[in-house]
């Protein structure tokens, strides 16, 4: 069987082979990238069900418009009103099927083969899989704990010349750095300057520790820099603070770009499911979203403060890492002292055997991988299991 060309370009992913390993009994996991399914508003989810299909049973069951079911278009442009992003309309967006379809449709609207895509070094595995499936040569900005290094951000922007700049300036995966509001106004001049289009992948905004958000959206910010709205693409999701399986995800970007993203998704699912898109909006008109994302961050917070805590106790001088404000993801770099292992991958495997698991770094990169480098979830562990979990790591360093 004679397969396209482009799957050259791409492999299996490194993150789900490794859960063909977690079979073993006892495992405790590190490795996930998803939400815990306890802090799901089960209750709340079943009363929007309801409510959709007593006052729009036809339009929650029935085929939809490709660029979504308005109802939930307004409720999206009131939510990102609501955390500064004044001038979204319900026009100016599309639902997608999860952000990740959002990805995709870049791909397909943007990347020619050959094209240049600049992306953070490290960042969600499934960008770089993704572009590289559309044919992009990918490029990979550096970060630190302050997110991309704008100064080397903007050299590789004039000297490459990208199609556009793929970020996720807030609690990234897997590195859950945190964007300084001096380096995002930096992005945004830069767009201007080079004209050249941003992508702020946004789905972990919301979860951040403490009562406000450290940091407004790089959307939110685009009112201060002229011209730079119409070269950002702004991508949201409900997985990581809803459910998953509503699988709602949303595309903010120019006209142009909606228009073309909007046809390619007719050719891919016609529309995201009319169903789901119905009780998200019935969800997010009911009012119980802030509630809920109170109770998520407090249970988040607790938690990845601590893994912190454990970490620097089991593991001391042997790893690295910045204490995460948000998100779900501590990131972490292993560095020999004390004759320790250095290497993420070795670590893993003898990470497994004690019964622990996580995901070795080297994945995340699109390019000079780090391979000293790990991906430690806090979300779906208790503060019980992740100390256990961590004095395994220690044993096995």
């Amino acid at each position: 069987m004679q397969f396209a060309s482009r799957l050259q370009n791409v492999e299996t992913s490194a993150i789900r082979e490794l859960f063909k390993l977690l079979g073993k009994p006892g495992i405790i996991s590190f490795a996930g990238g998803f939400p815990d399914s306890a802090m799901f508003d089960v209750d709340g989810i079943r009363e929007a069900v309801n409510a959709a299909l007593t006052e729009e049973p036809g339009a929650t069951l029935q085929y939809g418009a490709t660029e979504g079911y308005n109802p939930l278009r307004e409720q999206l442009a009131a939510f990102m009103q609501s955390k500064g992003c004044t001038d979204v309309s319900p026009e100016g967006l599309i639902v997608t099927t999860g952000s990740q379809q959002a990805l995709d449709l870049l791909g397909k609207t943007l990347i020619s083969p050959g094209d240049k895509v600049i992306v953070e070094g490290p960042t969600f595995l499934a960008t770089i899989q993704c572009f590289r499936l559309y044919g992009a040569e990918i490029i990979t900005a550096p970060i630190d704990g302050d997110g991309v290094q704008t100064d080397k951000l903007e050299e590789l922007i004039a000297l490459h010349k990208p199609k556009f700049a793929y970020l996720i300036p807030t609690f990234g995966n897997p590195s859950g750095a945190l964007l300084s509001l001096e380096r995002r106004k930096k992005v945004l001049e830069m767009a201007v300057k080079y004209n050249t289009l941003i992508v702020e992948d946004d789905p972990y905004g919301d979860l951040y520790f403490g009562t406000t958000p450290p940091q407004p959206s790089i959307l939110s910010l685009s009112k201060d820099v002229p011209g730079s709205r119409d070269l950002l693409v702004h991508c949201g999701s409900l997985s990581k603070v809803l459910s998953p399986g509503l699988r709602i995800g949303w595309m903010i970007a120019p006209p142009a770009l909606l228009a073309n993203a909007t046809m390619c998704k007719q050719f891919s699912d016609a529309h995201t499911s009319t169903f789901a898109q119905a009780t998200a909006a019935q969800y997010l008109k009911a009012g119980r979203m802030p509630a809920t994302l109170d109770k998520v961050r407090a249970v988040y917070a607790e938690r990845a403060l601590a893994m912190g805590n454990a970490l620097r106790k089991e593991l001391g001088s042997a790893i690295d890492f910045v204490q995460p404000q948000g998100g779900l993801f501590v990131w972490a770099r292993l560095t020999g002292a004390g004759g320790k292992v250095s290497d993420g991958a070795t670590l893993a495997k003898r990470a497994i055997d004690k019964g622990v698991a996580f995901v070795p770094g080297a994945p995340f990169y699109a390019t000079n991988p780090d391979l000293a480098t790990l991906r430690l979830s806090f979300a779906t562990a208790d503060v019980g299991k992740i100390e256990e979990g961590v004095g395994r790591l220690g044993e096995a360093v």
